[in-house]
């Protein structure tokens, strides 16, 4: 029988008494049993074990037992006493008699195991079921133990205003506990009073709109508390409202700090408007003694000024006024072999009066910067002889150059003085001797970081082994007027003009300086990537003469307008004179022939540039040259000039005035 139901897809067991089929269906797995098949002569011996196996099965599981009975015993009587002596619990039995065929006995099986089948699928739902009620049993056991903890009112109460959930805390607040609130609703709680102030929330909640309020709750027995109450509606499954969930927090402490806190903040707010008005009065206070103290130390500046100014113009003046009066008398007595020696030192004197006067301008910047496009390293090489012969052989030369060209764009005459003005300085702080090393090297990205405009930018820096500066010293170098020279043997200009020219440059200088250590000054100027400009040096010697050309002079000033016409005149041009714009208009709107524009920029009224722009506009091939000592407008001559404009600055010599005129009529100047 086995190999048969082998064949069939069923895995047979075989036991050889009942008390080892008890065991096998009390034992593990036992649910698992799908069908008990036994012959009548096997259940007479042991079915009491049996029959306790069969009793100790789940409430689900009816084991189907299949009963081979012979033919000579009927087969009413087998199955009254068999049920006579199984649990009540067992009524899936059935009884063959034998002999059976197989086809028979298979079908039967079938069919009892196909009912077992539907057992066993109701044991797992019954399990799954079992599964679900203890998560949920666990899930609100969680819900509860969360909710309870919390210092809050958590509630739910359904659409007749019961009490369906009540946390912990209304024990605490109500001095009730969460099973005498459920099953109440909000008005037995509450009370009728409290409840009519909160009516039309309840009603704004039950019609699915969540609520917030803020009210005073009445504890028993307790100091009312501040309540913030909100009423947030739950929906079923059909969206429609079946209650609404309660939330109350306390905010009476909270309410308490923000009260405290605004009467801090306007306690403090008045402090401050006391406390402010007391600095205010102190810094009217101070601003006038500083004002005081800016003053005086204004008028010494002045003092240290005019003492060095003096002292330097008297000095020059003496030489101009000397000399002219020794070629007076010189020529009242026919002596003329020395009127070229005086000749030369009354140009001495005056060309150090114009430096003097340049380097008051570049203090101020207001300098007339011509910005072209240079190589530091020749610069550098151009004035190497110059600073040998200046600072004496006691003061080492070293230079550090590279072997690229390294361009920047300044003017090259402020330039080659500001480093021969940093080459004395070194000298006078190296009286014993000692190192100057001049560097021109691109500015790494820190030094850049101090300039006035973005970009790369070129350093020149100059060293020396001399006596330092002291931080006092060190903190007033570029300060105006500032010298450590005596009185009346210096002007304090001469960082400052440096400073100054750096800064209209777009550049940057700084100083780095220890006592007996020596001092570095570095003068950081835009960096270019082009070539250099490239200009043909004026050959020295007399000025070129002219053709006949018409020059219209402008200049208010007497003495200079007279100089020009003659020097014009001399080098045979037709120079016509105008005092101001105005008088020089109607010759520019005439017909008159009129080569070039030689105008002061500085003219009262319409000043020089508006009058080009004008005579521009009357003449559009018109050449103009700019005549000027001071402007603070022509002060970078790329952005003052236009086409086929040039500059000459004031003082000028004969020689350079009549070079700038022809060159300007025979082509002018690169625009």
């Amino acid at each position: 029988m086995g190999e048969l139901l082998a064949r069939e897809g069923y895995r047979a067991e075989v036991c050889t008494d009942l008390r080892a089929l008890a065991a096998r269906v009390a034992g593990e797995g036992g649910e698992a049993v799908g069908l008990i098949l036994a012959t009548q002569e096997a259940l007479e011996l042991g079915f009491d074990a049996l029959a306790r196996a069969l009793r100790l099965q789940p409430e689900w599981s009816d084991i189907p037992i299949m009963v081979l009975a012979a033919r000579r015993t009927g087969r009413d009587d087998a199955i009254v006493g068999l049920r006579h002596r199984l649990p009540e619990t067992v009524t899936n039995v059935m009884i063959l008699e034998r002999p059976l065929g197989a086809e028979s006995l298979v079908s039967s099986i079938a069919s009892s195991m196909r009912a077992r089948q539907k057992q066993f699928e109701m044991r797992d739902r019954l399990r799954d079921l079992t599964a679900s009620r203890e998560a949920l049993a666990a899930s609100e056991r969680e819900l509860r133990l969360v909710t309870d903890s919390l210092p809050v009112l958590i509630a739910f109460v359904d659409r007749e205003l019961v009490y369906r959930f009540a946390n912990r805390a209304y024990e605490d607040w109500f001095g009730r506990g969460a099973g005498s609130v459920i099953g109440h609703t909000i008005p037995d709680i509450l009370g009728p009073g409290q409840f009519a102030t909160r009516r039309e929330a309840v009603t704004q909640a039950l019609a699915g709109e969540p609520v917030r309020l803020e009210t005073r709750l009445a504890m028993p027995g307790r100091t009312d508390r501040l309540a913030e109450i909100r009423y947030l509606p739950r929906r079923d499954a059909a969206g429609r409202v079946d209650g609404f969930h309660i939330f109350v927090l306390d905010v009476t402490a909270q309410k308490r700090m923000e009260t405290e806190l605004r009467e801090a903040a306007a306690m403090l707010e008045a402090r401050v408007a006391e406390r402010t008005e007391a600095l205010s009065a102190e810094m009217t206070r101070r601003e006038g003694a500083e004002e005081a103290l800016r003053q005086s130390q204004k008028m010494e500046a002045i003092g240290q000024l005019t003492g060095g100014i003096a002292h330097d113009f008297n000095n020059m003046l003496a030489g101009v006024i000397g000399s002219l009066d020794l070629m007076r008398r010189r020529i009242e007595t026919g002596d003329t072999q020395a009127l070229e020696r005086y000749r030369t030192n009354a140009m001495q004197a005056a060309q150090r009066a114009a430096t003097l006067t340049a380097r008051l301008l570049a203090f101020g910047r207001r300098q007339s910067l011509d910005l072209k496009a240079l190589d530091l390293n020749t610069v550098v090489r151009e004035m190497e002889e110059l600073l040998r012969r200046t600072l004496g052989e006691n003061i080492a030369i070293r230079t550090v150059l590279g072997p690229e060209p390294l361009v920047a764009r300044t003017d090259v005459s402020q330039l080659e003085n500001s480093l021969l003005n940093l080459a004395i300085n070194a000298r006078d702080a190296m009286p014993e001797g000692g190192r100057l090393t001049i560097t021109a090297r691109r500015a790494g990205p820190e030094e850049a970081g101090a300039a006035l405009r973005a970009g790369p930018f070129a350093v020149l820096e100059v060293a020396d082994t001399g006596s330092g500066m002291s931080p006092e010293t060190l903190a007033k170098a570029f300060e105006p007027f500032f010298t450590t020279k005596p009185l009346g043997q210096g002007t304090g200009l001469g960082l400052s003009q440096i400073y100054g020219f750096a800064r209209q440059s777009g550049g940057h200088v700084a100083i780095e300086s220890r006592e007996g250590k020596g001092t570095t000054i570095r003068l950081l100027l835009p960096a270019e990537p082009g070539d250099v400009a490239s200009e043909a040096a004026a050959a020295p010697g007399e000025a070129p003469a002219g053709q006949g050309e018409t020059v219209l002079v402008v200049e208010d000033e007497g003495l200079v307008r007279m100089l020009i016409v003659d020097v014009l005149a001399d080098l045979g041009y037709q120079p016509i004179e105008a005092v101001d714009a105005a008088m020089a208009l109607p010759i520019l709107e005439s017909a008159a022939r009129i080569d070039l524009l030689v105008t002061d920029v500085g003219l009262p009224g319409m000043n020089g540039r508006q009058l080009a722009e004008v005579a521009r506009r009357l003449r559009p091939e018109l050449k103009i040259l700019f005549v000027t000592g001071y402007a603070e407008s022509a002060s970078v001559r790329g952005a003052f000039l236009g086409e086929n404009m040039d500059l000459i600055a004031k003082p000028f010599e004969y020689e350079a005035l009549g070079a700038k005129v022809r060159e300007m009529i025979l082509g002018g100047p690169a625009a």
